[in-house]
């Protein structure tokens, strides 16, 4: 067997033979007929069996890679609902990632070092995962700040969906001047001089951001599958194994699709994703929408790849900005566009999901939806849902229940919770969503971050908001009657995502015919410190049998990777997410640990000295670094 030597599992002739056993474990199966097991069997991308080392030994062969998960919990496979997966791929190796890192001292560090390393001609960009309310500091780095940790280097930090700070090399390469306008939507901040000082306001629009963004130079040719596969294998150490991609600007059909299109078709993804299109031009949404209509259907593809529907936006003058920091954004008169859109949508077969932060949007959709329901044209079997949604009322609620709707939240507001209550006070940051009013109107609710610009990617950040209600900041945001218990949390984060793909009868749950999606976790999640659940990561995921990560007694059981190209990326030296210290072993703790690691060293010496191995007495220098 390729793994771990395991007693009592000898390896039998047989044509039933697993893939993968993964044994001795604490395995959470989501399966009400049998939530708890002790041993997983896959072959050929199915779970073939679940229940005790019993029941997995007929399935052991010569050939089958056993895993003892050494009594750590498993759990389904993360679904994240809601992930900017393919965009984010595409970039990933070119980002330095601030997501974890815990000051502004660190984060500026950070860039100074990769500015030193990054060649003329390219950008050092940080793009999304963090905030201000993470570092110890409490504020944003200033432009005076970039420009001396990087004098020559163009500089982009990216902050959430409410500015951008350049750098002076940065405002050059990106061609802002004392003429440039303003964007519609957006702000260039300006000195007395007249000259841009570095500062982009989304005001409220994120455009002018992320058209600044598009200015640096981006991958080519094969590195943007090397990019594409670093970053799949960044969402897999934190257990994930599925996401829906929620398109987003300038993510066009079929051009940026075409990296994960290759990697599918060469069998080398390690995450399932199912895809949504977003028309990319005003003017042309309905033109994008009917072009697309006629090349791909919904379903189209296979469990790795495969069309799942529209959005999140249908026509851009529907979409309201989630800036917190500026006054919610009056929309004009969109409806009728946004019904020939739907009508389109709907009579074509096609779902659709639907970016919505405020109510005052929702139910103007719904006005649409209702008038579209009474032609029976709606939703006519096709799947739909609601993204965001911070400020659905109880009412918009039930009117999405009554036309078959769905909803996927983000946890948007553990990055941006501060500025949502001084904004609206903590009132109404309460129920900002309202996601336990949603679960008991019967509602598919599927969880997720809006990685990779606003959240960090990492699920269990996500994981902590839905059961604490606390920010990365540790403001607590969420009343008690609005958060959720630990097995709700996951499975709005597994079988929430698969209803919203309609895979819920192959996927979320570790049952006999369900894909063999299943991550062994550093920390049982049901019984960790509730502050140490954003310190989750998985040591083992397995994707249809696959192992597509592992680390501590594990490392190496993965399947290789091709080296990080180009040979500057800030992730080829700092990696992606940074994972500090867990919360529970500081201070008092850290001491007690260390007392019991000493303790536990002297007690090895006594043993070695008992069988002849080492002198009886310890000697009077045990660390060189301590003789004077």
């Amino acid at each position: 067997m390729a793994t771990i030597p395991v007693g009592g599992l000898v390896p039998v002739a047989t044509d039933a033979a697993a893939d993968v056993v993964v044994r001795n474990a604490k395995v959470y199966t989501a399966d009400p007929a049998r939530p708890q097991a002790g041993a997983v069997a896959i072959r050929d991308g199915r779970i073939t069996a679940v229940g005790d080392d019993a029941d997995v030994a007929p399935f052991v062969g010569p050939r089958t890679r056993v895993v003892d998960a050494l009594g750590r919990r498993v759990v389904p496979g993360l679904n994240d609902s809601h992930l900017h997966v393919i965009r984010g791929g595409l970039n990933y190796v070119l980002e330095l990632r601030w997501d974890g890192v815990p000051s502004l001292r660190q984060a500026l560090a950070m860039l100074r070092e990769q500015a030193g390393r990054t060649p003329k001609g390219q950008w050092v960009r940080v793009v999304g995962g963090w905030t201000a309310d993470q570092f110890a500091e409490r504020h944003l780095p200033t432009v005076a700040e970039l420009n001396a940790a990087a004098p020559d280097t163009p500089v982009f930090v990216l902050h959430l969906y409410q500015s951008a700070i350049l750098n002076r090399a940065a405002l050059k390469a990106a061609g802002f001047t004392k003429d440039t306008p303003d964007p519609k939507g957006g702000q260039i901040v300006r000195g007395r001089d007249g000259e841009p000082t570095g500062l982009l306001l989304a005001a409220p629009s994120a455009l002018i951001l992320y058209s600044t963004l598009a200015k640096a130079p981006v991958l080519e040719g094969e590195d943007k599958k090397t990019s594409t596969l670093h970053f799949l294998r960044e969402l897999n150490r934190f257990g994930l194994t599925s996401a829906i991609d929620a398109a987003g600007g300038f993510q066009n059909f079929p051009d940026n699709y075409g990296t994960v299109t290759d990697l599918a078709k060469e069998g080398r993804l390690s995450l399932r994703i199912a895809y949504h299109l977003f028309p990319q031009t005003v003017g042309q949404e309905l033109a994008d929408l009917k072009r697309w209509i006629g090349m791909v259907r919904p379903g189209d593809g296979d469990e790795w790849l495969r069309l799942n529907g529209a959005g999140e936006n249908l026509t851009w003058a529907a979409a309201d900005f989630e800036n917190f920091t500026e006054p919610r954004p009056q929309l004009g008169n969109y409806e009728a566009e946004f019904e020939e859109a739907v009508r389109l949508l709907s009579e074509n077969g096609w779902g659709f999901r639907l970016h919505a932060t405020y109510d005052e949007t929702i139910r103007r959709d719904l006005a649409v939806f209702e008038k579209l329901a009474a032609e029976g044209l709606f939703p006519a079997g096709n799947r739909w849902l609601f993204d965001h949604a911070e400020t659905v009322t109880p009412e918009s609620l039930d009117r999405i229940a009554a036309l078959g709707g769905a909803l996927s939240i983000q946890n948007r507001l553990s990055f941006q919770g501060e500025a949502f209550v001084r904004r609206y006070g903590a009132a109404a940051a309460e129920q900002a969503p309202p996601v336990r009013a949603m679960l008991e109107r019967g509602l598919t609710v599927g969880a997720g971050t809006d990685a990779t610009r606003v959240s960090s990617y990492n699920p269990w950040v996500a994981l902590h908001w839905l059961v604490s209600g606390k920010t990365v900041g540790d403001l607590t945001i969420h009343s008690p009657g609005n958060r959720v218990d630990r097995e709700t949390a996951l499975a709005l984060y597994t079988q929430g995502g698969a209803k919203l793909t309609g895979e819920d009868d192959v996927k979320g749950v570790l049952r006999p015919g369900y894909y063999g999606d299943l991550a062994v976790l550093s920390d049982d999640f049901f019984t960790v410190p509730e502050q140490d659940i954003p310190h989750i990561e998985s040591l083992l995921t397995v994707v249809g049998g696959r192992i597509v990560y592992a680390a501590g007694a594990y490392e190496g059981l993965d399947e290789e990777l091709p080296v990080i190209s180009p040979q500057w990326s800030p992730v080829a030296h700092f990696g992606g997410y940074q994972a500090t210290v867990k919360p529970s072993i500081s201070g008092a703790r850290q001491a007690e640990l260390l007392g019991q690691v000493v303790a536990e060293s002297e007690q090895h010496r006594q043993w070695r000295a008992q069988r002849g191995f080492t002198p009886e007495e310890p000697t009077e220098i045990f660390d060189t670094c301590f003789a004077l």
